[in-house]
C-alpha cells in the first residue's frame, strides 16, 4: 500500500527526555551524536541524496529531533528572515529524497517555523524562550507554556459514476491537477469539513465521506487528512480559489499517475498526499 509522504521516519521521540536535562547534556556530550544539516531550513543531502549529517555544535541552538537506533538525532535551531512563504525551490530536493529522510527533515523545519513564528507570548506578549528540548516555549513572565501545534486540513475526492474531481489553483505548475482542500474551521468534524469545502469551492454536494489516511505537511505545520465523498450530480459552479476543475476517469488517473505526457493533467508528486489519495482510489478504497 502506497504510504503518504514525510511519513515514516522510525525515529523515537522519546518524550520522556524532554524534561530531563541531566540526560539530555548526556546525549549531546555523546560521540555518536548527529546534527542535521540544513541550509537555512531546506535539506541538505550528500553524495547519494541522503539527508546530510554533521558533529554537534556547542554554539549551536538544537532540537532534540529523537533516537534512531539508540542513537541521538538534533537538527539547529534557525533563526529565520523569512518564513511562511511557499517552498518551490525544496519540492525539486524533494523528489530525490528517501521517505524516511523526508519525514526526519519534515519534523525539523515545521519545529523551526514554529518557534520563528511563536517567539512571544500570546497571553502576556512577553518573549518566550525554547524548552523541552525544543518542543515547546516558555514565557518568563508569566509562566505560560507554549507547544506547537498543527492546522487540520481535509483534502478530498468527490466521487461521481466512476470520475473524480480534480482541481487547480492559480500557483500550480501548468497542468498541473490535485485534489480539492480546505483547512478544518472550529467546531467542525472531518466530514463536515470536507461536506462544505466540495461545496464552496466546487458547488458539489456529497454523502458517505470516508476517512483514508494522513500525512504531516511541513509547509509550515498541517495534518492533511485525506478522504473521499460521493457525489449525486457533477454539475460544477467554482469559486475564485479554482483556476479549472474537471471530472476525471479512471483511465485519465492512471495516465497521470504513470506519468504519461498524454494524460489529462499533470499529478502531484509521490510525497504529496493527493497522489496517495488517486493512488488509493485506482486500488478500490
Amino acid at each position: 500500500m502506497t504510504q503518504p509522504g514525510f511519513t515514516g521516519a522510525g525515529l523515537d521521540r522519546a518524550d520522556h527526555l524532554r524534561l530531563d536535562p541531566e540526560r539530555l547534556a548526556a546525549l549531546l556530550a555523546r560521540g555518536d551524536a548527529l546534527l542535521l544539516e540544513l541550509d537555512v531550513v531546506d535539506p541538505v543531502l550528500d553524495q547519494d541524496n541522503a539527508l546530510s549529517w554533521g558533529p554537534l555544535n556547542e554554539a549551536t541552538e538544537t532540537l532534540f529531533l529523537g533516537l534512531e537506533d539508540g542513537r541521538p538525532l538534533f537538527a539547529p535551531l534557525v533563526q529565520m528572515e523569512q518564513f511562511g512563504q511557499r517552498a518551490w525551490s525544496v519540492f525539486r530536493i524533494l523528489s530525490l529524497m528517501r521517505p524516511r529522510d523526508a519525514a526526519i527533515w519534515g519534523a525539523a523545519r515545521s519545529l523551526n517555523e514554529w518557534h520563528n513564528r511563536h517567539g512571544f507570548c500570546s497571553v502576556c506578549g512577553h518573549a518566550t524562550a525554547p524548552f523541552r528540548a525544543g518542543w515547546g516555549r516558555k514565557c518568563p513572565n508569566c509562566e505560560a507554556e507554549h507547544f506547537p501545534r498543527v492546522d487540520p486540513v481535509v483534502i478530498m475526492l468527490a466521487e461521481h459514476e466512476g470520475r473524480v474531481l480534480l482541481g487547480r489553483s492559480p500557483h500550480y505548475p501548468p497542468g498541473r491537477y490535485s485534489a480539492l482542500a480546505g483547512f478544518v474551521e472550529p467546531g467542525e468534524s472531518i466530514e463536515e469539513a470536507v461536506a462544505r469545502e466540495l461545496f464552496e469551492e466546487a458547488g458539489v454536494v456529497v454523502r458517505d465521506v470516508r476517512y483514508l489516511t494522513s500525512q504531516p505537511w511541513p509547509f509550515p505545520g498541517q495534518l492533511m487528512m485525506a478522504c473521499i465523498g460521493r457525489a449525486d450530480s457533477d454539475a460544477l459552479t467554482l469559486d475564485a480559489e479554482l483556476d479549472d476543475a474537471f471530472w476525471c476517469d479512471r483511465a485519465g488517473v492512471e495516465a497521470a499517475l504513470a506519468g504519461d505526457p498524454q494524460a489529462p493533467f499533470q499529478a502531484p508528486p509521490p510525497y504529496a498526499i493527493a497522489n496517495t489519495l488517486l493512488t488509493r482510489w485506482l486500488d478500490g478504497a
